[in-house]
């Protein structure tokens, strides 16, 4: 069972940052203004190249109706940290500002800044994964040049919170680079370690709050619930997030007792993601997932994903109601699942105070 230390932190963090204090209701929490995000698909709202399924159909099927770079059928968890809205319609924003440009489109015309930016890419990890695209150390640098231009003022950034999505790309990287069962203790820590590198270089460049988001249950994924027809998941998989995410949590509170002030907090992604799975049908105004394990967009053989194309035919089948599915494709949730995540992180904050 996960300390109640912990999750009293991610109500700390909330009563902060979810719940707005400010003399608007709509307004940001206590004088955040800004969000920067950095990480892999689970954050990415489009940095990625076009050659990347994010920008692919189906993709983008719920909204905005079109690829449009997102790793799902509509928004990503990052984007629950923007516009404030309903609850049943529109994602509600944790701190009362907008969803943060993609990197990738910063000088486009008519692009805004205002609310901070997404150096996510998907794909990516703290080293160098299977995809060329900037792994967490270039994403901080991409950060710190804008920056070195002004860009932000100090002050915009001492107003700001990070949010940090990183590690499963490192291990899919390392498990086919034949890495081997005995030396994956050694790999998590020497990963965390410059995780945490990481996340104190960005406490350095003067951002106030730093989120990070521990590891999902990885046995639960599409890709590994399909060995047992989508019915169970893998134990070794899931075996393997809770090893990394007692190093992580660790690691989080040795900075933080490095720290002035308790600078870092964890999103624990893995609960979120097991609560939403199992208890979603409790939620108010929300629909029970079918086949919970099974995607919505499916490669119909072995060696096919989620949007591939070969000589014109679609070598994937679609569900018929991609908000009925908490995952979208082999390893990424649904805007539906992504929803249920963040109601899930909600609740846990509450059930605290």
């Amino acid at each position: 069972m996960e300390k109640q230390s912990h999750f009293l932190s991610i109500v700390c963090f909330c009563l902060v940052i979810c719940f707005p204090t400010t003399a608007t209701e709509t307004g940001p929490a206590r004088g955040l203004t800004k969000l920067f995000v950095f990480g892999d698909s689970y954050v990415d709202t489009g940095n990625r190249n076009f050659s990347a399924r994010s920008w692919k159909q189906p993709y983008g099927l719920t909204l905005p109706g079109r690829p449009d770079g997102r790793y799902s059928d509509g928004r990503v968890f990052s984007d629950y940290m923007g516009p404030p809205s309903d609850l049943l319609l529109l994602p509600t924003s944790w701190m009362g500002i907008g969803s943060p440009i993609p990197y990738r489109w910063r000088k486009m015309e008519n692009a805004s800044i205002e609310y901070g930016m997404n150096f996510a890419f998907g794909g990516t990890g703290v080293f160098e994964t299977l995809v060329s695209a900037p792994n967490m150390t270039v994403q901080i640098d991409l950060f710190q040049r804008q920056l070195q231009k002004t860009l932000y003022s100090k002050a915009d950034i001492n107003s700001s919170i990070a949010l940090v999505s990183m590690a499963g790309n490192d291990y899919t990287a390392y498990l086919a680079r034949n890495g081997t069962t005995e030396g994956l203790s050694a790999f998590t820590k020497a990963m965390i370690k410059q995780l945490g590198l990481n996340l104190r270089r960005i406490e350095s460049l003067g951002v106030r709050k730093i989120a990070v988001m521990n590891l999902q249950p990885l046995g639960c994924l599409p890709s590994e619930t399909i060995s047992y027809f989508y019915k169970n998941c893998s134990t070794s998989g899931n075996s393997l997030s809770l090893v990394h995410n007692q190093v992580l949590e660790k690691t989080v509170g040795k900075l933080n007792n490095k720290s002035k002030e308790s600078v870092f907090v964890i999103l624990d992604m893995y609960r979120a993601f097991l609560f939403a799975l199992t208890k979603e049908a409790h939620q108010p105004g929300t629909m029970k997932f079918k086949d919970q394990l099974r995607p919505c967009c499916e490669a119909v053989t072995t060696g096919y994903k989620c949007g591939n194309v070969e000589g014109g035919k679609k070598m994937y089948v679609l569900c018929n109601n991609p908000n009925s599915k908490f995952f979208w494709d082999d390893v990424h949730p649904s805007q539906a699942g992504w929803r249920a995540v963040y109601l899930a992180l909600k609740s846990f904050a509450y059930s605290y105070i």
